[in-house]
């Protein structure tokens, strides 16, 4: 014979929903901690964001003074008469002026803030004394410059760390003759 349901006696409650009230309190902890997880990886993403940005400032530095100091090298050099600068940045890396080609800078650097291969040329006569990155995002970095580039303390922006050569200026490595 089939089963049937007892009968359920009058007056008898019946809840209409039979969901503990815990329940509800484990939904809204839940929610409150991958709100809290959620506030905690964004500030964690603020300072890998901050950190990244300034090994790219570190990188910028580096790669600006060893264009200054190539630039410095190339100027130095000048084999006879007027000194003269670089009229393009791959004549840093074959300076055809002497028989046996001279190499002031190993490679093209790109520019680290950007990410592109062009920079910003300062130029002198016509011809390149110094680079500059063409980013126009404000630096961190506010001070603890080496001397050379003291002035970047004030800079408003990448594109104002300009990275020059004149004479006196910089420690330039002299290239050794042909002959030693």
């Amino acid at each position: 014979s089939p089963q049937t349901a007892p009968a359920m006696a009058t007056g008898s409650f019946v809840p209409v929903c039979s969901r503990s009230p815990q329940r509800g309190f484990t939904y809204l902890g839940m929610m409150l901690l991958i709100f809290v997880i959620g506030i905690g990886f964004a500030k964690a993403g603020m300072v890998w964001q901050t950190e990244v940005q300034r090994e790219r400032e570190k990188e910028l530095l580096f790669i600006g003074e060893q264009y200054a100091m190539a630039i410095g090298s190339y100027y130095e050099s000048t084999p006879s008469g007027l000194k003269q600068y670089p009229a393009s940045l791959e004549d840093l890396l074959h300076d055809n002026r002497f028989p046996v080609v001279r190499r002031h800078l190993r490679k093209l650097y790109p520019d680290p803030i950007t990410g592109g291969e062009e920079w910003g040329l300062v130029k002198q006569q016509g011809r390149i004394a110094g680079v500059y990155s063409l980013a126009n995002q404000r630096p961190l970095k506010k001070a603890g410059f080496p001397d050379a580039w003291a002035a970047f303390a004030d800079a408003e922006n990448y594109a104002a760390w300009q990275f020059s050569y004149a004479p006196g200026t910089l420690q330039v490595a002299q290239q050794p003759s042909p002959d030693t």
